[in-house]
């Protein structure tokens, strides 16, 4: 299993946009394959880093995603509303795997 990071530079101006997008992304990337961790606009501190994040089996699988994600209208119309929109500035991927489990329980303080 890895995950991807996307790292998105958004317009401060319009991350009511991004908040859209990333609330159609929630539906559209599950069914498309992909387990969907979230997406995080921003909240405080930089008003222009925002993030997606997402888990996949392998980067064979990650390009049979991307095939769906391209071939599906509500992929298509979400990237175009985003190009339309222009509210992101720039976006990296970046695919890491998890070295840090199993993890402890989670103790309460």
């Amino acid at each position: 299993m890895i995950t991807c990071f996307i790292r998105y530079e958004i317009d401060p101006f319009k991350v009511d946009a991004f908040e859209e997008y990333a609330h159609n992304w929630g539906q559209i990337i599950p069914r498309c394959g992909a387990d969907l961790i979230g997406y995080y606009a921003p909240h405080e501190g930089s008003a222009t880093t925002a993030y997606g994040v997402y888990n996949i089996e392998n980067l064979a699988a990650y390009e049979a995603y991307r095939a769906r994600l391209r071939n599906t209208p509500e992929g298509q119309a979400n990237y175009a509303f985003s190009k339309r929109e222009g509210f992101i500035r720039q976006e990296e991927r970046i695919f890491l795997r998890q070295t840090s489990a199993p993890h402890a329980p989670l103790v309460k303080a």
